[in-house]
């Protein structure tokens, strides 16, 4: 079995926790680095399937790290650990931890982060959609779907930044050429911004267009 490859950014300090070689023991094929611009340069010699910024050992919040990371590779998952968690925007990374906390607490957030087959796994910016299990995946948060809300979400995805339509998306989704209630289609959207956003009642990435349907911004 193929060894995941973390890439962890963090200092030694003595007061500080530091968790490279505790993820190695985990089985985890951990690559380490001093600070955010030498990570940024070894990302493509590296390649790993997830990136660790202890921005508490670099005495930052990470914030410029990681909008770094996300310019050179927008779908790397990314967990930053900070010293406070209020003084961080969540949307930064795909999830945030704030100290003190476990190494096992770590690992169970890394795992749901890491990348399928990439045939059941579908990337768009923060969202990840594992079509197999069934469960969406955004701001460190996870959510079982229903198979309907995974077919919804998975033709939003797919034309991420377009304008679909009401009547086309309901017909897709709910196979069927009957469109004379489409308010059911507005209950699932309801609900897929509630797996999605952090604020379902003013989402940031599924937006309504007025009288015409629906945008995945991303």
């Amino acid at each position: 079995m193929k060894t995941t490859t973390l890439l962890v950014i963090e200092v030694h300090h003595s007061e500080i926790p530091s968790f490279a070689s505790d993820l190695q023991k985990k089985g985890f094929d951990v690559q380490t680095a001093p600070n955010g611009s030498k990570a940024v340069a070894h990302l493509k010699d590296v390649s790993p399937s997830l990136v660790v910024i202890n921005a508490a050992s670099l005495r930052s919040t990470g914030l410029r790290i990681c909008q770094a990371i996300r310019e050179k590779d927008a779908k790397l998952p990314i967990i930053l650990i900070v010293e406070n968690e209020g003084d961080v925007n969540k949307d930064a990374a795909d999830a945030v931890l704030a100290l003190p906390f476990t190494v096992q607490k770590l690992v169970n957030r890394i795992k749901p982060l890491l990348p399928g087959d990439g045939k059941n796994v579908l990337h768009v910016g923060p969202i990840r959609l594992d079509l197999e299990k069934r469960r969406v995946r955004c701001l460190g948060r996870s959510t079982k779907l229903t198979p309907r809300l995974v077919t919804l979400l998975h033709l939003l995805m797919d034309k991420h930044g377009e304008v679909v339509e009401r009547e086309p998306l309901f017909k897709k989704a709910w196979e069927t050429n009957y469109t004379g209630d489409t308010r059911t289609l507005d209950v699932h959207i309801s609900w897929l911004r509630r797996a999605i956003e952090l604020d379902p009642d003013n989402p940031k990435f599924l937006k309504t267009i007025r009288g015409v349907g629906y945008r995945l911004d991303i």
